[in-house]
């Protein structure tokens, strides 16, 4: 390990960064200002509220980390610094440091591969740093007190290994006595290759352990134990080493010559340690492991005190097999497989006979088979795949009985794991309704599964994937909703009630206009001993007691009288427990209101019936985390014309935050506006808003260009700080200094025409700017991506209000989409259109008429808007030939039309240089087409084809 210690730290100013000048004059913005505005993100806090630490991150360029003391307002930056976490008392900062932007962009493909992140260890006291370089991950233990790292796999040992995998095609082949002696040098799977790894003493950095070839470790929750599988295959060395964290005294707990150890597991008495082993000399892929238990309570061990745990004659363990103990110690819970068995291989051929072998020439092939009884379709199958190659089925040890309970099979696949003491935990099962998902999205079946018996009890079935049934702390209850009603479901007796039947108010989504059930608006936390818990409709918050099954309105109705919106936050994350509350406890609300789109910050008290206010006003708050051990959070406050700054507060008084950051600077030295609400009648009655966005330096009376920018609900950006990115999406601070209004309006759709409701809504919305005289009417361009591109394309076919449009990835034909696959998961799309966003409601077959009416394709000879059509042809969401089908349609009606195809990009661009060139032409197309500059050469001529040479490669 090479430390490489840094020069002290001088305190910086936080508002400076590179594209802020000193001066106090402002100045228009452009892209390279973009490119170097940073954003705040990965806040965290210290458990003790002492320390934030956040990665400072510019569009483009190196990313810096920030760390402040709390109190004091002393402040460091950590160049290049990024990911941080903090130790339990704050005194110390990890960060990741990754490669520079400079060093990828200049490297070529194979120097890329080789790049690997340090890591920087940074002391909030003395203000020093200690990098480490080429590290994998790193941790703290639960105290704060030490640091573990993990290296990542020096060269020269992944050449090795790379060298020395087992051709798998010549399994079980006869070997030559030259080949045999070939193979006495051991193989070793990538899988199976250590790292190097280090345990720091944080008070006494010179007590510190260097280990090799470790594959995993683990700290136990008190802090007092390391375990690490030390896995050495070439000098046939495997051992579990234990490490005192009070004496960094080593032990062996178990050591074979022939065993890779896998997982491993503390427990969190301190009693146990479990771990998994397995024959080295089997290949990974089909080995099969053995779980084996150590009592370590004497601080000692041995192998004398192994307790192994046998397979049953159906369930066996793998590489996969994670371990993790109950939070009382009493069990472990492990994952088991029905059988092992060692991959597939194909015969090759070798020899003049086999070039006529049927069976061998045959299995060259690359063929799937699609059938139509199959549970899900091959695509999906496909991208599943590897993540099925590592499930594993629950099951749980009791370690007092030493008794084996298997909780999850192949019916009911997924248990939910809970760190409690809970003798029932929640499964689910999706088998029944895999087929049917294609068309009408994901279901699920739960059960409650007795982990003494692992005996399972069907209580609700066919449930939409999204509406997630909870499970109480102490697992007693589990509550659902279901078709606008709430029910608590008592796992002991079985007997379920309709909580929300007698109250004259909807649990069901208000605003949903898809063709499916209504979801409902969510769970709060759970009370202490089961006893009640919160329940959101669209604005209130209900508490419902369990034993009486009585509720309260606990905001007293406000939120639905003031149209206010609230929900408990702020609550610990704790991994280990979760959160409950108990009576008269003050619990903080964020409320976000549906009239005015801002945020406010109040208070409610468990058990009682009223709201608090603690601050509101014309700004977006977001909580972002609380200290485990005190009661600080932290939040960002913003509007369109503030940037979310960090804050600290107590958690009963966010009004006296402290303002921890101050980047607003940024905005500061550049020319900006201010959003406001609109609203104005649609052509059906109903009221509309949108948000307006107007152009620096406006001039009332004038009229501007104006760019609409839409999806679906966008009334709840008003308060949102642009994001200051260049990506698929216009930026608005960019298109407000160059002279353009920017509208954003909301969309309502009706079922079966989702085309005609939304052009109703963009009309309505537009006209309402030109009647206030900002909108100029011969200036109006409209910008879309995805769903919202599908809308640009079908509404230029409607109305020749827009000047200029621009499709990002729209489906242009509902009839050939509908049975297209979605390339990222697999899935068809069908259900999209019969259940989801596309809002058809309907199969292709039961109404044709529906979607051809809703394509705009079928109407390309209607069109008088100009057309750019963006698309990456490895978009992993909508076809990209549904682009095509757009262009060739309106190329062949004789309409203006341009395509811009990325190379190897998907639905949303990544590659900053295809980012940059979609975001320069979008600006060059709406300044042509709706203010009168000339047209650049590519759109007035269009690009021949040419090929580059790519030095890099």
């Amino acid at each position: 390990m090479k430390l490489l210690p840094l020069t002290s730290l001088v305190l910086l100013s936080l508002g400076i960064v590179p594209s802020v000048q000193a001066d106090t004059s402002t100045k228009p913005l452009t892209l390279t200002d973009i490119m170097h505005f940073v954003s705040l993100e990965k806040p965290v806090i210290a458990d003790n509220g002492q320390v934030i630490a956040v990665e400072v991150a510019p569009d483009r360029g190196d990313s810096h980390g920030l760390v402040k003391k709390v109190q004091s307002g002393q402040q460091f930056i950590i160049e290049g610094g990024s990911d941080p976490i903090i130790s339990h008392n704050g005194r110390f900062v990890a960060m990741a440091v990754k490669p520079s932007l400079l060093k990828v962009e200049t490297s070529d493909a194979k120097a890329k591969k080789k790049l690997k992140s340090d890591m920087v260890l940074f002391d909030t006291q003395t203000g020093n740093q200690t990098r480490f370089e080429r590290v994998k991950e790193f941790v703290f233990s639960d105290d704060g007190e030490h640091l573990a790292i993990w290296f990542e796999a020096d060269d020269e040992a992944k050449k090795a290994a790379d060298a020395q995998e087992v051709d798998k095609s010549a399994l079980g082949a006869e070997k030559s006595n030259e080949e045999k002696r070939k193979d006495e040098k051991p193989k070793i799977d990538k899988f199976d290759v250590g790292r190097r790894f280090s345990l720091v003493n944080l008070n006494n950095p010179q007590l510190r352990i260097d280990v090799e070839h470790v594959t995993a470790y683990v700290f136990d929750k008190a802090s007092q134990r390391l375990a690490l599988a030390v896995n050495d295959g070439e000098a046939k060395l495997h051992s579990l080493k234990l490490i005192s964290l009070d004496t960094y005294q080593q032990s062996t707990a178990f050591e074979s010559s022939s065993e890779q150890i896998g997982a491993l597991a503390l427990a969190k008495n301190g009693q146990w340690l479990a771990f998994t082993h397995g024959d080295a000399a089997e290949l990974p892929f089909g080995r099969r492991y053995q779980l084996s238990l150590i009592d370590v309570s004497a601080g000692t061990a041995s192998t004398g005190k192994l307790r192994q745990i046998k397979d049953s004659s159906e369930w066996v363990l793998n590489r996969y097999a994670n371990l993790s103990f109950s939070d009382d110690s009493e069990r472990l819970f492990f994952g088991r497989v029905p059988e092992v068995s060692q991959q597939l291989s194909l015969k090759k051929i070798t020899e003049e006979q086999d070039l006529f072998d049927k069976a061998i020439v045959t299995g060259q092939r690359g063929l799937k088979v699609w059938h139509g009884d199959d549970p899900v379709i091959k695509p999906q199958e496909l991208k599943a795949f590897e993540k099925e190659q590592q499930r594993t089925y629950l099951a749980v040890l009791h370690l007092d009985a030493n008794k084996v309970v298997q909780l999850a099979d192949k019916t009911v696949p997924d248990v939910a794991l809970s760190p409690q003491q809970r003798r029932f935990l929640l499964a689910s099962s999706d088998v029944p309704y895999r087929k049917m998902a294609t068309w009408a999205g994901g279901h699920q079946d739960y059960y409650i599964v007795d982990t003494n018996t692992g005996r399972k009890t069907l209580f609700l079935t066919q449930q939409s994937s999204e509406e997630l049934p909870t499970l109480s702390a102490d697992g007693k209850y589990v509550a659902y909703y279901q078709l606008g009603q709430v029910y608590l479901y008592d796992v002991v007796n079985g007997r379920r009630s309709n909580l929300t039947q007698s109250l004259n108010v909807s649990f069901a989504d208000e605003d949903h206009d898809y063709p499916s059930n209504a979801p409902g608006y969510g769970f709060g936390p759970w009370l202490k001993d089961d006893a009640g818990i919160l329940v959101y409709d669209k604005f209130d918050v209900w508490q419902f007691d369990t034993e009486t099954k009585q509720g309260i309105n606990l905001t007293a109705g406000k939120g639905r009288a003031k149209k206010i919106q609230y929900r408990v936050e702020g609550l610990v994350d704790n991994q280990d427990k979760p959160t409950v509350l108990e009576n008269n406890q003050l619990v903080l609300l964020h409320g976000y209101s549906d009239k005015t789109k801002a945020d406010g910050f109040y208070q409610a008290k468990i058990g009682q019936s009223g709201v608090t206010t603690l601050m509101e006003g014309e700004y977006k708050l977001t909580v972002l985390g609380r200290s485990k051990n005190d009661d600080t959070i932290v939040f960002s406050k913003e509007r369109f014309d503030l940037f979310p700054d960090l804050y600290t507060a107590s958690y009963s008084s966010p009004q006296q935050g402290i303002k921890q950051t101050d980047f607003d600077k940024q905005r500061q030295a550049f020319n900006w506006s201010q959003a406001e609400l609109i609203h104005w009648t649609n052509g059906d009655g109903k009221p509309l808003d949108g948000v307006l966005i107007k152009p620096t330096n406006y001039k009332a009376g004038e009229r501007y260009p104006v760019l609409v920018y839409y999806y679906r609900f966008m009334t709840d950006r008003l308060h949102a700080f642009p994001q200051m990115k260049i990506n698929h999406r216009p930026n608005f601070a960019w298109y407000i200094n160059n002279g353009y209004a920017v509208f954003l309006p909301d969309i309502r759709f009706d079922i079966g025409f989702p085309g005609a409701s939304s052009v109703q809504a963009l009309t309505s919305g537009v006209q309402k700017l030109i009647e206030l005289g900002i909108a100029d009417p011969d200036a109006i361009g409209l910008q879309g991506h995805s769903w919202s591109g599908y809308q640009t394309a079908f509404a230029i076919t409607q109305t020749k209000m827009f000047k200029a449009a621009v499709a990002g990835a729209p489906v242009a034909n509902m009839t050939s989409a509908y049975s297209g696959i979605r390339h990222g998961t697999g899935l068809a799309r069908q259900f999209q259109y019969e259940q989801g966003q596309s809002r058809i409601g309907a199969s292709l077959f039961a109404a044709p008429q529906k979607y051809i009416e809703n394509s705009p394709v079928f109407y390309a000879d209607r069109i008088q808007t100009p057309l750019m059509i963006m698309f990456g042809d490895k978009d992993d969401a909508v076809p990209w030939e549904q682009g095509v089908e757009m262009y060739l349609a309106m190329r062949r009606a004789g309409k203006d039309v341009v395509f811009l195809q990325y190379e190897d990009e998907p639905h949303h661009l990544k590659k900053y240089p295809n980012k940059l060139d979609y975001t320069i032409r979008m600006m060059d197309y709406f300044d042509h087409y709706l203010k009168g500059k000339p047209a650049p050469e590519w759109l007035s001529k269009g690009e021949a084809y040419v090929e580059f040479k790519n030095d890099a490669e």
